[in-house]
């Protein structure tokens, strides 16, 4: 019997061709976008799944809650680390893991620089790998890093540095100047791990020269602990309120510092805190995605339930001779659902092969941060086969009813016919499908025009045709500085040159606690800027009161910002000249206050600020160039550059390069909102003009008789358009508070934004009528201007 369904199935799909084509290519790209959005959803939730006890892995967050506000971080202090594998008992493991960057050299037999790179460098004990199961393919795991000046490659860097994994082993590489022995190699860490760890150094290496600071919290310094076997975070609340109590309270650090443990497997979603990997998404964002899966399966399927009830008078008379045959209704109904099934299997076939042309562009729209395969996760089979099954049903369930419900008298006599008019399903459908179309129009507006503003709005400095350029800091490079300055200042179009830790502008937020005019601040943490006494030239910004700090000023001078004015009730910018800052034991008045400029993206709000000169902490070099002379002149700076620092590696950015990278999140979004709102315009488009080319079929006597009575093409033209503009008048309707709650909640993530206008919901609406204007207009035309004779003769 299903042989024989299948069969007939076929032959109606090639007596209708231009039907089942339109059903077949919403389909096949419906499924081809919920599959590309299964296979990058699933890679999310994959994430860190694959540790063997990632059940009883957590790590340590430090929380601060102000007056004001709160403030988060996924780092410590460095001596939680060894406090807490001390003091709780409950743990079975404990490791730090600390980032930081460095040169790597590796030297060929002849002891000549083979390969010279910057690399994010990881400094943990042998404690991490038992935690997280790392699979070590040589050197011995238990105590591999035990010792100082040992280091571990992953293979991919074994590989790339030795030429296999097994030749690196005992192998010498130098890093930031120190020669370490390569101890062991280990596995790869997935694509789908919060850490990509290429080069581990011992903790012992990194420890030994460093401070033991509790208020001293960087985000690349982490703890992760192993919890024992039957223990929960509620065995837990005693010891770490007794832990709190003990280094946080006990040690009267600013702004209720605490630290909490979080799961491992929140760890990639949470981006308060982020991850060494730099890669979270929120579960908000994940359902976003999902959501939008679902809307473009449901315009499929509606497409197809539309174009099946108005298709089915069509199949009145088949309906008829079987049930006069004998056919039971529940038989026709497997019969039509045998057909969708067919049909569905064959869009699912060219999805598939949409799917995996489209994969490279996903990758793309993605920055290349994740590569994907169609069939490397098993449980895309399942998910295909769910698809069928409910795609089957979604679209097929009820046009079966329909058309299995037909009267058999009425249906041999072909006087069966569908409701067109009222509040019939059909329409209520393509409001429905219209309304998803309107509030992904207006995503995509709204979305765009943030995105524009983002770019134009002026950032209170300067930032077009400034370099930034890394500088070493070991105390033998700092010395070369001065020379360093002269000779690139002497090179044709570079205008002028500051020293800074940082650009205005920059993800590197290093804040502390201070004292102002003799009394210990508790409701904010001001941030630090170190920088020299050009950086407020080179970057324009403007000075509202006193001055800026002249070259003498080596350690006695604060230029503050207008928002740190506000933090301490200072109204008048002048009673702050003179106020002392006392931060980390540096005392100095404050002698300068600038206009408040944007020192984060706009998705934060401006930083209380300090700039003030310390040259210990200059990382960067600013350089401010012509832009009729940028290229020669940065070939010559990397010149000076590696001929003043041979052992290091050159690295710069132009400054609006590094800032547009703030906003590659909101690019992503903005990128896949025009792909999902053109693929769902497009197949609710072509299932209008399906519909359309159907009703007009259907009504072609009707049309005849109007032009023999006296109606124009005009007139037949606009009462078959009046209709479907009706349907998507009303779909605008409902779609725009829709709208409006997903924009203005997106909105709200940015401290600086549009206003949100009417704008958006109008050119969604215009775009939404003319696109069905044009579509039906079409359409309609060619019935309207048929050849009345042959249609009255056909009838």
């Amino acid at each position: 019997m299903f042989r024989l369904n299948l069969k007939i199935a076929f032959r109606n799909l090639w007596k209708n061709k231009s039907y089942s084509l339109i059903n077949i290519l919403g389909l096949s790209i419906g499924m081809a976008c919920c599959i590309l959005i299964f296979i990058y959803v699933s890679f999310q939730l994959s994430f860190d799944r694959d540790f063997e006890n990632r059940d009883r892995i957590y790590r340590f967050v430090t929380d601060w809650k102000y007056n004001s506000f709160e403030d988060n971080s996924a780092g410590v202090p460095i001596p939680l680390i060894g406090a807490a594998r001390n003091d709780i008992a409950n743990f079975e493991k404990v490791a730090g893991i600390l980032r930081d960057g460095g040169v790597v050299i590796v030297k060929d037999e002849q002891g000549k620089d083979k390969i010279k790179e910057d690399k994010f460098l990881y400094y943990t004990d042998p404690a991490f790998f038992d935690i997280f199961n790392v699979n070590w393919l040589f050197g011995n795991q238990n105590n591999g890093l035990a010792d100082p000046n040992t280091v571990v490659l992953a293979e991919s860097m074994a590989q790339k540095y030795f030429g296999d994994a097994k030749s690196a082993m005992a192998k010498p590489i130098t890093i930031n100047g120190n020669t370490l022995k390569v101890v062991g190699v280990f596995k790869d860490m997935p694509q789908n791990s919060s850490f990509p760890l290429k080069v581990v150094v011992s903790f012992q290496t990194y420890y030994a020269k460093n401070n033991k600071d509790w208020e001293s919290v960087s985000s690349s310094n982490a703890c992760y602990v192993l919890l024992k076997k039957g223990t929960t975070l509620s065995d837990l609340q005693a010891p770490l309120a007794k832990f709190n109590e003990k280094y946080n309270k006990g040690n009267l650090l600013p702004g209720n510092q605490s630290n909490r443990l979080q799961s491992l497997e929140e760890v990639h979603f949470d981006e308060r805190y982020g991850s060494f990997g730099e890669n979270t998404i929120t579960k908000k964002e994940i359902y976003g995605l999902v959501v939008i899966g679902l809307f473009l399966l449901i315009t499929a399927c509606i497409n197809f339930i539309n174009l099946a009830t108005a298709q089915s008078i069509n199949r009145s008379k088949e309906v008829g001779v079987r049930k006069v045959m004998g056919s039971a209704r529940r038989q026709l109904i497997f019969q039509f659902l045998t057909e969708t099934l067919a049909i569905t299997v064959i869009a699912l076939l060219i999805a598939c092969v949409l799917s995996e042309l489209s994969i490279p562009l996903m990758e793309k729209i993605l920055n290349n941060k994740a590569h994907f395969s169609l069939f490397k996760n098993q449980s895309i089979f399942l998910f295909m086969a769910g698809l069928v099954v409910m795609v089957s049903f979604l679209a097929g369930f009820y046009p079966a009813l329909v058309i299995s419900g037909f009267n058999p008298a009425l249906a041999i006599k072909n006087k069966v016919t569908v409701n067109t008019g009222g509040l019939s399903l059909r329409k209520i459908l393509v409001v429905v499908q219209f309304a998803i179309t309107v509030v992904l129009i207006i995503g995509t507006l709204v979305i765009m025009d943030q995105m524009e503003y983002m770019r134009k709005k002026p950032l209170g400095f300067n930032t077009q045709s400034i370099a930034m350029v890394g500088l070493p800091n070991d105390s033998a490079s700092k010395t070369k500085r001065g020379t360093l300055k002269e000779r690139i200042l002497k090179i044709p179009g570079v205008e002028m040159l500051s020293y800074c830790t940082m650009a205005p502008m920059s993800n590197n937020l290093n804040t502390t606690s201070f004292n102002f005019n003799g009394q210990q601040n508790k409701d904010f943490e001001v941030r630090l800027a170190p920088s020299d006494e050009n950086y407020f030239k080179l970057f324009g910004l403007q000075l509202i009161a006193g001055k800026t700090f002249a070259k003498s000023d080596s350690v006695n001078a604060y230029v503050v910002n207008e928002t740190f004015l506000k933090q301490v009730n200072i109204s008048d910018p002048q009673q702050a000249l003179g106020k002392i800052i006392d931060q980390n034991g540096r005392r100095a008045p404050i002698v300068g206050v600038v206009k408040d400029f944007n020192d984060q993206s706009l998705q934060q709000r401006i930083s209380p600020l300090a700039i003030y000169p310390e040259s210990r902490r200059y990382y960067n070099m600013a350089l401010k160039i012509d832009n009729n002379q940028m290229m020669s002149a940065m070939k010559q700076v990397e010149q000076i550059w590696n001929n003043t620092f041979p052992q290091e590696v050159y690295y710069a950015q132009f400054l609006n390069e590094s800032i547009n990278n703030y906003y590659e999140a909101e690019k992503t979004l903005g990128m896949l909102f025009k792909v999902f709102a053109g693929i769902i315009i497009f197949i609710s488009f072509i299932g209008l003009f399906g519909l359309i080319s159907f009703v007009a079929a259907q009504r072609t006597r009707e049309l005849a008789i109007r032009k023999v009575l006296g109606a124009s093409t005009q007139e037949l033209v606009k009462m078959l358009n009046s209709s479907f503009l009706w349907m998507v008048f009303i779909a605008n309707l409902v779609a725009w508070p829709l709208a409006y709650l997903f924009v203005s909640g997106w909105l709200s993530g940015f401290a600086y934004r549009i206003d949100l206008s009417v704008w958006p919901f109008v050119w969604a609406m215009l775009i939404s009528m003319v696109v069905t204007l044009i579509t039906v207009s079409i359409r309609s035309y060619r019935a309207a201007v048929a050849n009345t004779i042959d249609a009255l003769k056909y009838e």
